[in-house]
């Protein structure tokens, strides 16, 4: 069985998640040919980076309609035309699913009138889909995480300012572990607890495994205590 182990000692985005399964060998150029079906008018680069002295790859999007506000039927719609394999279909609309029922949650509205904001834009699209498509690549079996590192202190949002983590992400990961280190900022966000809510089958200290690729994704920033990477190891499970 192949598993990746997401090590999120930098919390976890979308586009951390993309850039490190690139990094740990997912080939990118069929990645980006399955997001160019969604039909979303974006483009995309992968680049080589450095973060606190590590190797990480960052994810770009650019492009599309990013302040676009839509809602869960048509970003399932998006979904369901592209010509992403089945299984990372149904994976990004799982992911969406969750996250639609944790904004619904969080802003006391029927799931169908939600309006994704931030996680509705081009490049959070992107992020699931190539997420979910970057670990169909890999052919991962199993998904598992650490304890997830939220960061501290507040975000700017659509609704205004929030604490960290803010409301969906802290709904997104009810029952997980989690913890606060580093900056004040957001390093969890919703998309990125989205993937992991929905994906990892369990949380905690690295499953037995034989580890074949390690991937790195660039955060957006590079601070000066700790590198703000996203880790990815993939191998076979060793029992």
């Amino acid at each position: 069985m192949k598993i990746c182990y997401f090590h999120a000692f930098s919390g976890i985005s979308g586009d951390m998640t993309v850039g490190a399964l690139v990094d740990a060998g997912a080939d990118s150029g069929q990645l980006i040919e399955g997001l160019n079906s969604l039909g979303a008018g974006a483009e995309f680069k992968i680049e080589k980076t450095k973060r606190h002295g590590i190797t990480a790859s960052k994810f770009h999007v650019f492009g599309g309609e990013q302040k676009a506000h839509r809602h869960l039927p048509h970003i399932l719609k998006m979904i369901d035309a592209s010509a992403l394999p089945p299984a990372a279909k149904r994976n990004t609309a799982r992911v969406f699913q969750k996250l639609g029922e944790a904004e619904a949650k969080v802003h006391g509205v029927p799931i169908e009138k939600v309006h994704f904001h931030e996680v509705g834009a081009v490049d959070s699209i992107c992020d699931i889909a190539g997420a979910c498509l970057g670990l169909e690549l890999l052919g991962i079996d199993a998904v598992y995480a650490s304890a997830i590192n939220t960061g501290g202190g507040t975000v700017n949002t659509e609704h205004g300012v929030l604490p960290v983590p803010a409301p969906a992400t802290a709904e997104l990961l009810t029952g997980k572990p989690v913890y606060s280190r580093g900056p004040e900022m957001e390093l969890t966000t919703p998309t990125g607890a989205a993937l992991l809510a929905t994906l990892a089958e369990g949380f905690g200290p690295m499953p037995p495994m034989q580890i074949r690729s390690a991937g790195y994704g660039a955060g957006d920033k590079d601070f000066p205590e700790h590198a703000n990477v996203l880790r990815v190891l993939v191998g076979e499970a060793s029992g």
